[in-house]
């Protein structure tokens, strides 16, 4: 069973969308120097359809994407509320997953995805925006997982 500890909106987490990034709870990756430790509780809301529906009933004219952040403990749970969310909205609304796992189950089906973060936080590497990160955030484009992370990278003009 998914839960949630909280949700926001964003505008870094997705290239170029306005996210509803929803925090889910009971991570087992343990990563040190996680920046939401209380993440790793098996504690919160409940998150299935009906609860769902009521964020993006809510949210859902102000965001472009829906990203779940976490989810790792169940995977196959993530990857149907992301289809429920793409079917929901006619799949105008893009969905994401941050997943700390260093490669995805085997058996996911891409193409309830338009972008998924892999790679567990590994502290002296730093996350995305690092250019010695090991995690990597994909586009999902025809079932094919492309290397969007360079797009975290700042540039600087002098």
């Amino acid at each position: 069973m998914l839960q949630f500890a909280s949700y926001d909106i964003v505008f870094q987490e997705i290239p170029n969308e306005i996210t509803l990034a929803i925090n889910l709870t009971g991570c087992p990756n343990s990563c040190k120097g996680c920046h939401s430790p209380h993440l790793m509780e098996n504690a919160g809301t409940v998150l299935d359809r009906d609860s769902l529906d009521v964020l993006l009933d809510t949210y859902g004219g102000a965001v472009t994407c829906v990203c779940f952040m976490g989810g790792d403990a169940s995977p196959k749970e993530v990857e149907a509320l992301a289809g429920y969310v793409r079917n929901k909205t006619g799949g105008r609304m893009k969905t994401g997953w941050y997943s700390g796992k260093p490669a995805l189950p085997k058996d996911c089906l891409l193409e309830h995805f338009d972008y998924i973060k892999l790679g567990p936080y590994i502290e002296h590497l730093g996350g995305l925006d690092s250019a010695a990160t090991n995690q990597r955030l994909y586009r999902i484009d025809n079932g094919t997982m492309i290397d969007e992370t360079s797009r975290f990278r700042k540039v600087y003009v002098y």
